[in-house]
């Protein structure tokens, strides 16, 4: 019997999977390495105390791979906001359930500088001397075992009822919490907004408007965060280049 596909993104689809539990089955071709990267982080993770869908097998269907997960019924927080159009709300979610991710320690997981260096050295829209000051200031940021997402915003955040949860583990890595921070601002405030997008000012108005609420409710001011913005911003040109043509 065909599954009934409830989702799908740039590297998977979602289907149903018996009860209560879903189906990320993986694109062809997509690394058997990086599949199993994201199965041994939600593991990781798996009893820490904060809500997210809990990993119950690494599998193959129809030849391709793919994960088995807790199904959490709810829409993601990007298309609850469109939806409502509650900045305030919607920040208020993103801090809430950040900080208490932040509050854990997981020293096994890749280094935050290996990542963003890895990614720097990548780099090939960026003068040398750019990608130098940005090492350079990496070197001089702080370690640190404090658990990061790597990729936490809206759309990586599903509400359910009252409750939020976080979903897609592929970017864990532990450092400083200021980095999570400053990667989630990154990405919500400074990624590109798509051609497609009638009214881009209103667009690039609301992303500055919540990254400026969800830091004050975080308790963070940017210039907290400034040398982290700029080391994120040229990995980001290594590890996202069609992002910058």
């Amino acid at each position: 019997m065909e599954k009934q596909l409830i989702g799908s993104g740039n590297t998977a689809e979602v289907f149903e999977w018996g009860d209560n539990k879903v189906l990320k089955l993986f694109y062809e071709g997509y690394p058997e390495t990086a599949v199993d990267n994201e199965y041994t982080k939600a593991l990781a993770v798996k009893d820490l105390d904060f809500p997210k869908p809990i990993p119950y097998d690494r599998i193959k269907y129809k030849g391709r791979s793919g994960i088995v997960y807790e199904k959490v019924l709810g829409e993601s927080l990007e298309d609850w906001f469109f939806k409502t159009g509650d900045l305030d709300k919607c920040a208020f979610y993103m801090s809430s359930l950040h900080k208490r991710m932040l509050k854990f320690e997981l020293k096994d997981l890749p280094d935050y500088k290996e990542f963003l260096a890895y990614h720097i050295h990548n780099t090939k829209s960026c003068k040398i001397a750019k990608k130098e000051e940005a090492l350079q200031i990496l070197q001089r940021l702080p370690e640190g075992n404090t658990l990061c997402h790597g990729d936490y915003h809206p759309g990586n955040i599903l509400v359910s009822g009252t409750e939020t949860y976080v979903i897609d583990f592929m970017n864990l890595c532990r450092g400083s919490y200021l980095y999570d921070i400053a990667r989630t601002v990154y990405l919500v405030e400074y990624t590109p907004v798509s051609e497609s997008v009638t009214d881009k000012e209103g667009l690039l108005n609301i992303k500055r408007t919540l990254v400026k609420k969800y830091l004050s409710y975080m308790g963070i001011r940017k210039d907290m965060i400034k040398d982290y913005l700029l080391v994120i911003g040229v990995a980001r040109a290594g590890e996202c280049p069609n992002e910058y043509i």
